[in-house]
């Protein structure tokens, strides 16, 4: 089995000032124009540089420009949680962008439980329909990715969403 295609997207504060997409649109669009999303094993990655006072306690997702860069980016590509490396950390990462948290040295992150249930049902409905799009039905991916943010999804959604698609 071949080795995924790892892709690493840096920012740097220009792009994010600026909402700049190109980092990802330049990765993204000649795979989507090639056919090769979701079939081609891929793991996408960001690489962050945002200068910060080394007083400052924020994380990066606790900071406005940066937050606002990975939402316009979901709009865009709302199912790019799908092609994340995950096992570098990047869909927790992510969802911390995107979904209300707060974060403690000794837990990590913790999620708004609401907010969090909002965003992995949203991405649930949104990836099973982009990957029928691509001619693809095997969601075993999907759960795996809602079973990380901590949710165990019943195979009968699933089956429902194949159903109405």
């Amino acid at each position: 089995m071949p080795l995924p295609m790892v892709y690493t997207l840096t920012l740097t504060p220009e792009t994010l000032h600026t909402l700049d997409l190109s980092p990802a649109t330049a990765v993204l669009e000649p795979l989507i124009a090639a056919g090769n999303l979701p079939k081609q094993d891929l793991n996408l990655r960001f690489e962050v540089e945002y200068p910060r006072e080394p007083t400052d306690p924020r994380e990066l997702s606790e900071i406005p420009a940066v937050r606002l860069w990975f939402i316009r980016l979901d709009s865009l590509y709302p199912w790019l949680p799908f092609v994340l490396d995950w096992e570098a950390g990047e869909l927790g990462r992510y969802t911390a962008m995107l979904v209300p948290h707060q974060f403690s040295p000794t837990d990590g992150i913790r999620y708004n439980p609401e907010a969090l249930e909002i965003f992995v049902m949203h991405k649930i409905f949104v990836i099973t329909r982009w990957l029928q799009q691509q001619g693809q039905v095997n969601v075993t991916r999907v759960k795996f990715m809602t079973q990380m943010l901590g949710y165990d999804i019943e195979e009968g959604l699933f089956d429902l969403l194949q159903q109405s698609a």
